[in-house]
């Protein structure tokens, strides 16, 4: 019996079904999840397997789980493929992010319409002329939960990366091409740039699934500081909560 268990669970997230609610909130951080989860009634860790780290809980009876992604496309890709096979169809992404416009300060919080696919993980999927683009239900709900928290959020496209230290490195082979592309996100008013909105939002497309994301503004790539300090996380928690709690009320899904 104990061996027909193992064999139900996903070999990269170590979840089989019930362990996680319908609704997950997708933080990159193993570290995030815990702080995540304080926010939960009842909250138990249930699985850690790699960067894969999963606490259960609820919020207002709503059966709530969080997983953290690792780094990248690649392994969350994986996270939530693996979190679509056991019983999950809601997802939010509570990340970080770098700013591309003044405009977006440092503590501010972005509420993805869509995503640049700048990374190799989503053309995989399918080809480079479909639109990444978030689930409306999910955006607009965490539109609404940030108007009721009072908090300043900006909707807008994101930018979806692979490598970290391009920013602003002036020793790369590519420098000067590098440069160039981070002007044109700008003036194309891309309003952030982070690692996994893309491959997230195809999959969820592509699997018939919801996707969101919210993201917390901690450093401003558009002035070569693309970490400054750590704010606004909080607060992107509590707006994906939030959005949740309205979700399940209006019963949309």
């Amino acid at each position: 019996m104990s061996g027909e268990i193992e064999k139900a669970k996903q070999y990269h997230i170590g979840l089989k079904e019930g362990d996680v609610g319908k609704y997950v909130l997708l933080p990159g951080d193993p570290a995030r999840v815990s702080k995540i989860a304080s926010y939960f009634d009842k909250a138990k860790k249930i699985a850690e397997n790699r960067e894969y780290t999963t606490y259960t809980g609820e919020i207002d009876g709503i059966k709530i789980s969080a997983t953290s992604t690792g780094i990248g496309c690649p392994s969350a890709a994986i996270a939530i493929e693996e979190l679509i096979k056991v019983g999950a169809n809601t997802f939010i992404r509570v990340g970080t992010a770098g700013s591309l416009q003044s405009e977006v300060q440092v503590g501010d919080v972005v509420i993805a319409t869509g995503a640049v696919r700048q990374e190799g993980t989503s053309i995989q999927y399918v080809p480079p002329i479909y639109p990444a683009i978030p689930h409306p239900e999910v955006m607009l709900a965490l539109k609404k939960a940030a108007d009721r928290l009072n908090f300043r959020a900006h909707l807008g496209i994101t930018h979806t990366k692979d490598a970290f230290y391009t920013e602003g490195n002036k020793e790369l082979p590519m420098a000067e091409i590098v440069e160039q592309n981070w002007k044109i996100w700008e003036r194309a008013n891309v309003l952030c740039t982070s690692m996994e909105e893309a491959a997230l939002f195809i999959i969820g497309s592509i699997k018939k699934v919801r996707v969101g994301s919210i993201l917390a503004i901690i450093g401003s790539t558009w002035n070569d500081s693309p970490i400054e300090k750590k704010v606004g996380i909080d607060e992107s928690i509590q707006i994906a909560i939030e959005a949740i709690k309205i979700l399940e009320k209006e019963k949309i899904f």
